[in-house]
């Protein structure tokens, strides 16, 4: 185990149990504004010692001590997190549905929120009539979409489509590691993507780059550690909506689900876009919080 020197806002905790660090821990990323400190605490204490946060809950009551290694371990995850780093560029991975997925520097870490976006998607590919039905997610960044499609939905093939080198790094990592057969990886543009698909795809999916060139991401996470071409989708946000319309037109056959994952407000311009382009049974769908967070549309 590598041992760090603490930053010295945190190299005066000297807890020499689980439940003393983890008090501290929580107290030092509450004060640095972590929405989940307890949560985080807890996580990034079972990281460094190869537990889970029930274990950690459960050896924090019977007053386990710990190595000063574990303790100057600990500490470093913790003053990374304080700094907003994400909890999963610290632990290396995030939890996506059913799938582990690695992530880190250059990819766009996904969110709770896709879990329920992504569900449009298999609902669709189950119901379709194909023996083995097509999906494409256009933009897959870690694969997480696309892997939840091809592990829920095995008798599919999906296709995870990606354009940033850094992100396609992380991207075959994890096609690589959680290893569905009927997973493939593709790098390239996704407007001169799968030709040979033209007309035979049953779902297009994207959770695409979607905010204004102007806008500032209101997490510290996102604004510095997400990558830029991840995020912003031109003026209004919308440039990569526009062109995921046209390729899915282009890929899908007659009947065809389109889902697009998009900001709270935006719902009403992609639905323009969408008829616009002869997209029909336009519809918009809300989160769990209540919020505008996808569209869906079949292909005329």
């Amino acid at each position: 185990m590598l041992i760090t020197t603490a930053p010295p806002e945190v190299a005066g905790m000297n807890p020499t149990t689980i439940a003393n660090l983890r008090d501290q821990s929580i107290d030092l990323l509450s004060r640095a504004g972590v929405p989940s400190p307890d949560v985080d605490a807890e996580l990034l204490i079972g990281h460094v010692l190869g537990m889970s946060r029930g274990a950690v809950q459960a050896r924090a009551i019977t007053g386990v001590t710990l190595s000063l290694e574990d303790v100057l371990a600990v500490n470093d995850a913790v003053a990374r997190r304080a700094a907003r780093e994400p909890l999963q560029h610290i632990t290396g991975f995030a939890a996506f549905r059913s799938i582990e997925l690695a992530v880190g520097p250059g990819v766009f870490v996904p969110r709770p929120e896709t879990e329920t976006v992504v569900q449009f998607a298999i609902d669709a590919l189950r119901s379709t009539a194909s023996e083995r039905p097509i999906g494409i997610d256009l933009g897959t960044g870690s694969g997480a979409i696309a892997l939840a499609m091809a592990t829920e939905v095995p008798h599919s093939r999906v296709y995870g489509v990606e354009v940033s080198p850094n992100a396609f790094v992380w991207t075959k990592q994890n096609f690589r590691t959680v290893a569905p057969d009927n997973a493939t990886a593709v790098f390239i543009d996704l407007a001169y993507a799968l030709p040979e698909l033209n007309g035979t795809v049953d779902v297009v999916i994207s959770n695409p780059p979607y905010i204004p060139l102007g806008a500032i991401p209101r997490d510290p996470e996102v604004r510095l550690f997400d990558p830029e071409i991840a995020l912003y989708g031109g003026e209004d946000g919308l440039d990569i909506v526009r062109q995921v319309s046209v390729t899915a037109a282009r890929l899908l056959h007659a009947g065809g689900t389109l889902v697009l994952e998009h900001g709270e407000l935006q719902a009403e311009a992609i639905a323009d876009i969408l008829r616009a382009d002869g997209w029909r049974a336009v519809a918009s769908h809300r989160d769990l919080l209540g919020r505008d967070r996808a569209t869906t549309a079949l292909r005329s």
